[in-house]
């Protein structure tokens, strides 16, 4: 049993200048946790809903004092002095008080806040290491993800110039962290070579780090992508293959896809992601379609999934019932996990498991607005994520992330996934 003091909060701001919060958790030992909350450009419609202000005189109408405000008030009047038994019963009580659909009483970011920070203070006062006492939550055995790392950007993260949201590298057959990174930046910089070359642009990078070139198509920002594989000396789908971020309900109306100057109906959309993975060494295709076009995705998996990951983001919103459906209609075989579109550890942790028992692939995702926090590494690690996805190699809230994995290898003695 645990008994919470106190929690708190203040207003930050994330890595594009939007407001966000920095939560406080203080047990009655006076163990005290603390953890930042991310927050999404490309979102999906059944995610946890955020709480801001809407006053367009202060941040444009983003900022989170309102939600700073639910959690000084009303969560920390009904947690403070209370015992709770563990993660999973603070997070059922944090639920139950907000007593919405969607978290929108208090805001999913005020009830993420308070659930990572509790478990920070939990971690503190078990003196674990986090990614240790996240590990003992979930009953499994620790180990560093594999990384996929943003090398180009378009979409919602890159103002459109092209249809497509991110493309990403994944190095093959590494043993450690360093060396995927060395790699990755070797790739980068050829990369960043490639694009002053062919466009005369300077390094511009997107929310998420990733370089973003007035590419002429979707086409063009793959093709650039195995480019630069190859000028820094590697080759594409032995040592470097590629995954793919479409985020298509960004570009999705009418029932139509509007791609790069073509309109394309659902089974057009799968075929032309098919040709791409023909084309180019893709290893994972994220939100290929709409995130309520089912029958696409059913489509979709039975004409790639066997040998491609099929990953929901914005389609399944780490939501267990989304999972759920997808797993019976066989729509996906992929998760991406990010903890705040479904607003508590213990919520993202059925999800996990859910996929898991699927026997799906997981892949722990940071947002486009991200904070210096680096509990996003723990959690892949703990939870034994096989992927990390966090952003580009450039950018302090995303190296944060990089680095802890770096702590976590030499200090720990964490090895990555095979």
């Amino acid at each position: 049993m645990s008994e919470i003091e106190s929690v708190s909060a203040v207003e930050i701001l994330d890595s594009r200048g939007r407001p966000t919060l920095l939560a406080f958790c203080r047990l009655a030992d006076g163990t005290l946790g603390q953890a930042s909350v991310p927050s999404g450009a490309s979102t999906g419609a059944a995610e946890a809903l955020e709480l801001r202000d809407g006053d367009p005189r202060r941040h444009g109408g983003s900022g989170c004092l309102k939600a700073v405000s639910k959690i000084k008030r009303e969560i920390n009047d009904a947690v403070a002095r209370r015992e709770f038994a563990s993660q999973a019963d603070l997070d059922r009580f944090l639920v139950e008080l907000d007593g919405s659909a969607n978290k929108a009483s208090l805001g999913a970011n005020a009830i993420l806040g308070v659930s990572l920070a509790f478990c920070r203070a939990q971690a503190a006062r078990r003196k674990a290491p986090l990614y240790a006492h996240l590990a003992r939550m979930a009953g499994v055995a620790p180990r560093l993800p594999q990384p996929m790392i943003n090398l180009f950007s378009g979409g919602a993260h890159a103002g459109g110039q092209v249809a497509i949201q991110d493309v990403q590298i994944a190095v093959r057959n590494a043993q450690t962290i360093s060396r995927v990174l060395e790699v990755a930046s070797d790739v980068f910089r050829a990369a960043a070579a490639l694009i002053a070359e062919r466009y005369g642009e300077r390094l511009l990078t997107a929310d998420e780090g990733g370089l973003a070139p007035a590419f002429e198509s979707s086409e063009a920002m793959l093709g650039a992508a195995v480019a630069a594989i190859e000028s820094a000396g590697f080759h594409p789908g032995e040592d470097v293959a590629l995954t793919v971020d479409v985020a298509a309900s960004q570009f999705h109306s009418d029932g139509r896809y509007h791609v790069d100057g073509a309109t394309l109906d659902r089974e057009r959309m799968v075929e032309q992601i098919a040709t791409w993975t023909r084309r180019y060494p893709l290893i994972s295709v994220e939100d290929g379609l709409d995130e309520a076009d089912w029958s696409g995705w059913r489509l979709l998996h039975e004409r790639l999934g066997a040998n491609t990951m099929i990953l929901g983001d914005d389609f399944l919103c780490t939501n267990p019932a989304r999972i759920q459906r997808a797993i019976h209609s066989s729509a996906a075989n992929s998760l991406l996990l990010k903890v705040n579109q479904i607003g508590t550890l213990t919520e993202a942790l059925e999800a996990l498991r859910l996929a898991r028992k699927a026997g799906w692939k997981v892949v722990v995702s940071a947002r486009s607005g991200e904070t210096e926090d680096d509990w996003l590494a723990d959690l892949a690690a703990g939870w034994a994520g096989d992927f990390i996805k966090v952003g580009s190699i450039t950018q302090s809230e995303r190296l944060a992330k990089y680095n802890r994995l770096l702590y976590l290898e030499e200090m720990d003695g964490l090895t990555p996934r095979d």
